[in-house]
């Protein structure tokens, strides 16, 4: 008989230090459970996490009844919600988009915006600035990948990314995602 797989998504934000993620992942492995998938970063000098933690449905209890004593250890807030396994991307092809530009308001809001007028999903998506070599300018990178429906036309696809990227006068690519 297989094993229903259970799922809790655990999102914590707090002031960064060290020691955090060590914290907050042996609490999950003592209570039985398993960090499937995570993103982790710090913004700002805020600490900010996203956890897919799986287990079963008991073992999550256990994990579920030990946040707000890690929240007040940690001084992190913490949110959690039980979900079930992702549903497979039936007839999407995972293409990567990489964006590079001057820094200005709006560049996610119209790339999301491009996607989203095409039924695009944005399955992940990473932002950065920094400053650009020897003149300093403030420049911003994304890099996320999108679900495209099997049924569009990548060309098509493609050359209409391109030229929405020009008139924006950012720097864009668009290629499969590589394993």
């Amino acid at each position: 008989m297989a094993t229903h797989k259970t799922y809790l998504v655990i999102s914590a934000v707090g002031a960064d230090h060290p020691g955090l993620v060590n914290d907050l992942s042996r609490s999950i492995l003592e209570h039985g459970c398993n960090i499937e998938d995570s993103r982790m970063t710090v913004l700002g000098g805020e600490f900010a996490a996203i956890l897919l933690v799986e287990g079963k449905w008991n073992t999550l209890a256990k994990v579920e009844n030990a946040l707000p004593e890690l929240q007040r250890s940690l001084d992190l807030t913490i949110v959690c919600k039980r979900t079930g396994a992702r549903a497979q991307g039936e007839g999407k092809l995972p293409y990567a988009v990489d964006v590079i530009a001057m820094d200005h308001p709006g560049i996610v809001n119209n790339l999301a915006g491009f996607f989203a007028e095409r039924r695009i999903n944005i399955e992940d998506m990473a932002t950065t600035t920094y400053a650009a070599a020897h003149t300093g300018t403030p420049m911003f990178a994304v890099h996320m990948t999108v679900g495209i429906p099997s049924d569009t036309h990548i060309a098509t696809l493609r050359e209409e990314f391109m030229d929405y990227c020009d008139g924006l006068n950012l720097d864009a690519v668009l290629e499969p995602q590589k394993a």
